[in-house]
Formats: structure tokens, sequence, C-alpha cells
């Protein structure tokens, strides 16, 4: 008998998504659906182009795709398949017991939205409109507060699924900044740039800039809350939006082997618990890349804990696209904007907490280092970072940051912690020297039981005489970031406000002599260097309390009970 076109769709489906899928396809087809024609197929597969949709990437094609996850979802559960073409689309509407699969040569474009002073976008259409969440808007942005405004949306649906090799290109979608938006007290130097207005608000890629809270403009690629039992696997997101993908109270979460190339951040994922994010790819020249977060976007503060990164590459300084066209067609230094972020970052919103973390086996390129932060109340503890591979830095390895933004309820909002925090098997080359590695509390709040291993770092170095004797300012309140502090008195480490440090086999070996200590302590109490190696003098210690140093090449063994104003 002549294969159908529907075994032709299972074997493709059983080829990408393997063990999975096949468990949700039986041998035979028993079921039987109406198709909208009124003729009957024997199918679980719901082919989009059966409800109407052409893939051709002229005709909207959001009707006949949300037809076809709702027959889906209707019939108990089943996969909506996309064979090859260009599927223009508005809002899709997401539901429970449905699997979309996204075959090779498909692709989901976002329609443009409507520019300013328009009320519609392209062929007439507009994405869904933004939720009411005003209760909570003044405590993170707007993207964040809100769901509705996306190619892809979904909330409180269960045992979802997005599969297979395509392509979701979100051209029509706001990337969060527009005209009318820009602050001129924003236009402070970044990396020793200057953030104009003209820089900040370049378009990205040659793309049309949409206003993100005019209503009917899109702002997301994908966006899921109160969601459980989600897979995220195999696809493409090219210009995600102001986020390729919005995860806020997602738990039992896998993403899986995605690549993403956008112009804000690539994956956040914001009050999960259960999470498994592994062998992806993403570029975000400027924005994060894979950012665990814990906003107050659902109105009570909820922690992202149970969480696990692995075998993860993220970079920033890539131009958009050219990670999925295979280019690699790296960005000037100079070429504008807040610039090269791409980093893995928790935080900056953090309200609920950080817990039960483990990042390990990530390579970062071109961008920043890897950053942990309590700024919102968050209780960050009980994280474990491990063989993290860094060129080309534009910041240190490493920004850990316990701060009191604490943009929350002001009755219940507090400074939280940031401790028990195991780091080990780092290497780091090439980066630049203005910012090393940061390890920031605030007066009467520390960093505590951090603990640092086989950690090799080896930047550009030539830190002059005057970087040496710069103060960097404690900015208690400011938003977390690398540069707030400007430039720092530190070529490897910069520790201040931390209680109870060990660094055991750390190296820092700058290219170019360096007038600064690698290892820069303030307000640390209970510290010890076992086997650290740097040159001379490496140590520089203002109120440190309880200071060993032990078989180490970076200075003689030495205990101090105290010490202030002193270089080793």
């Amino acid at each position: 008998m002549k294969p159908t076109h529907f075994d032709n769709a299972r074997r493709d489906l059983l080829k990408f998504t393997g063990i999975g899928l096949a468990a949700a396809l039986p041998s035979t087809f028993a079921a039987a659906q109406a198709s909208p024609s009124g003729s009957t197929t024997p199918l679980m597969v719901f082919d989009v182009r059966r409800f109407g949709a052409t893939g051709s990437g002229k005709q909207l094609d959001t009707p006949a795709i949300n037809a076809a996850i709702a027959a889906a979802n209707a019939a108990g559960g089943g996969t909506v398949y996309f064979p090859a073409g260009t599927y223009l689309c508005f809002s899709i509407r997401l539901k429970s017991n449905v699997a979309l699969y996204i075959d090779q040569g498909a692709t989901i474009l976002a329609a443009d939205s409507p520019l300013p002073g328009q009320t519609t976008g392209q062929l007439g259409g507009t994405y869904d409109a933004a939720e009411p969440n005003t209760a909570w808007d003044a405590y993170q942005d707007y993207g964040h507060n809100h769901w509705h405004n996306s190619l892809m949306w979904g909330e409180d649906i269960h045992d979802f699924a997005i599969l297979g090799p395509g392509l979701i290109h979100g051209k029509g979608l706001s990337f969060g900044a527009g005209p009318g938006k820009y602050n001129p007290a924003e236009a402070n130097p970044s990396f020793g740039g200057d953030r104009s207005a003209k820089a900040k608000y370049t378009p990205r890629g040659n793309y049309v800039m949409f206003q993100a809270e005019q209503p009917g403009v899109g702002n997301k690629a994908i966006a899921l809350k109160n969601c459980r039992n989600v897979i995220l696997r195999d696809f493409s997101i090219l210009k995600g939006g102001h986020f390729g993908l919005l995860l806020t109270g997602v738990d039992n979460l896998t993403i899986d082997n995605l690549k993403i190339d956008t112009d804000r951040d690539g994956m956040d994922i914001d009050c999960c618990k259960n999470v498994r994010v592994s062998n992806c790819t993403v570029n975000s020249p400027w924005d994060d890349g894979i950012c665990p977060k814990t906003s107050y976007a659902l109105g009570y503060a909820r922690s992202t804990e149970n969480v696990t990164i692995s075998n993860c590459y993220v970079t920033g300084y890539y131009e958009l696209g050219t990670i999925l066209d295979g280019t690699f067609k790296k960005m000037s230094f100079d070429s504008g904007g807040k610039g090269f972020n791409g980093r893995i970052k928790c935080g900056t919103e953090s309200n609920g907490g950080f817990k039960n973390i483990t990042i390990s086996n990530c390579i970062f390129e071109g961008c920043q280092g890897l950053a942990l932060e309590s700024e919102d109340g968050a209780l960050c503890e009980d994280i474990t970072i491990t063989n993290i591979t860094l060129r080309d830095m534009f910041t240190g390895p490493l920004f850990f940051r316990l701060g009191a933004r604490l943009r929350g309820p002001k009755e219940t909002t507090k400074v939280g912690t940031l401790r028990r925090i195991l780091v080990s098997n780092i290497t780091s080359y090439n980066g630049l020297s203005r910012i090393p590695s940061v390890l920031s509390g605030i007066p009467g709040y520390p960093i505590e039981d951090i603990k640092i291993a086989n950690y090799f770092s080896q930047d550009q170095g030539g830190g002059s005489a005057e970087w040496a004797r710069l103060t960097p300012p404690e900015e208690v309140a400011k938003y977390p970031d690398p540069p707030m502090f400007g430039t720092i008195p530190a070529s490897g480490l910069y520790l201040r406000h931390i209680r109870n440090l060990e660094m055991s086999h750390v190296e820092v070996s700058p290219m170019k002599p360096d007038a600064r200590a690698a290892f820069y302590l303030q307000g640390v109490d209970r510290a010890d260097f076992i086997s650290c190696t740097a040159p001379g003098p490496a140590f520089r210690l203002n109120e440190v309390t309880d200071l060993r140093i032990l078989l180490s090449r970076a200075a003689k063994d030495t205990i101090l009970p105290k010490a202030n104003n002193q270089t080793l």
C-alpha cells in the first residue's frame, strides 16, 4: 500500500523526536478526527494545512493554526504539525495536552506589529491585548508583567510541548524599546562607550522598531504563565522580541537543544521550579542569554528552585542571525548600545529567591561573566557552578552581588542573602582587564560561605597605578551590573563585604604587567587562600579579619587576625 501523507508525517515525527513522541503515537491511528471540510481521516496528528493554513508567508495563518490547536485539545490531546512553509501569524493560543511540531523547513513568522499611530499591523491584524496587571507594574518592567501580547502564549496550561527542528522568527515583535521612551538619565558610559539615544535605539539587524506598550504590538516570542509539565526542544528562535522565552510560574520544565539568536533576553525562567536547561546555544548581544529570575509579576514572591543549566553556549558578540545561518560574524566593540551581554545570570529581578541551582559544563564567549544577584530580597543560596570556560570576555568570569534595590512591596521586601555558593573548574582567557571578577555585598549584609577552587584567569592586563588607587562606590541601591562600580582596583578578584571565603588553587595571570593587586579584600571576615598564584604584590587588604594564606606563590604563608591598608 502506498504510504499516506500521515504515514510520512508520522515517520518524520518519530525521526526527529525519538522515544518521547513515539510513545505518544501508536503504530496505527485508531481515533478518527473530522477535518474542517467534513471528511474523516484517522489521525492523532493535526496538520495545520488541513485547517486552512497556507504556509505561503503572505497570508495570515493564525486562525487556521489556532483552530488546529483547539481541535487537538478538544480531542483529548495530539500533535499539531507544521510542514515546511512560512506561517505568518499574530498571537497563537497554546492549550493543554497539545504538542506543536515544527518540521524542518517550517518557519512561524511573527507578523509586523502596528507602528506608532497605527491601530493594526500587517494585513490588518494585531497581537492579543496585554492582560491587566497594574497592581504589580511598579516591581518589574512592562515585558515581565504581560504574557498574552506574544507570538505564542499559554496560561494555566499543562502537559504541553513545542518540538521540531523548525524556526520561530519574531520579525514583527517589539524588543521592548521604541520611540519616545528614551531617558537621558540612562545615558551613562558603559564599558567606556557612549550610551547615547542613537546608540541605544539603533534598529538591531535592520528591523523596524515597534513600541512595546502600544495596543496590538507583540512583545515576546513564547510566553507561558502558571503552567506545568512543559517541554521545549530542538527548535530555533530568531529575533525573539523582548524575550525569546518568558516562562513565569512554570514547573516541571525541560528546555533542550534550542538555538536562540536574538536582540534581548534569550530565555527568562521566572518563579519556576524543577527546571532542566541543556544543550542550548544563545546569542544575545544586547541582553542576557539564559536568565533565571524571581520577579513579583505573579503578585507574590515565588522562588526559582531545583534548576540545572548544563552543556550550553552563550555569547553576545555575533551579529544578529549569524549564529543560525552559520556565518558567525562578530560585531565590533564600538557597535553601540549596552552591548555584549549574552551571559547566564540569576537576577536582576530577585524577589522570591534562587535555591538549589547547578550550572555546569557551559561556555561563555564575547560576553559578560556569570552573575548571581540578590537585589530585591531574594534568598539566593545553595548554588554550585562548575566546569565553565570563558573567552574574550568584557567583564570578569564572576559577578556576585547582594544589594538593596528592594523593588517590591515596602512592608515585606527586606535585604536578602547570597550564601553557600561553590565554584570550581573555571578558566577564562583574553578578557578585558578594566572589570575583573567582583563579589560584593553591602555594609551590614555580607555575602557568606563562598568557596572557589581551580580557577584560572588570564586577562589582557595593563592596569595602571591610577586604577590601583581607585575606591569603588558602594552603590547600595543601584541596578546591579558589573560596570556599576566603574573601573576596579584589582586585576583578578575584587572581594568586598564577605564572610567565610575560601579560595584554593586560584591563579591570576595578566598578559601584561598590571599595577593592581590580584586580590583586593575590603570588609572581609574569615578568608583562606590556599595554593594561590599571582604576581606581586598580590593582596591589598582593608578592614580584613581572620586571614590565612597557605602554600601560595602569591604571598608567603601568613596568618593575620586583622589587616587594614596593607599589601602582601
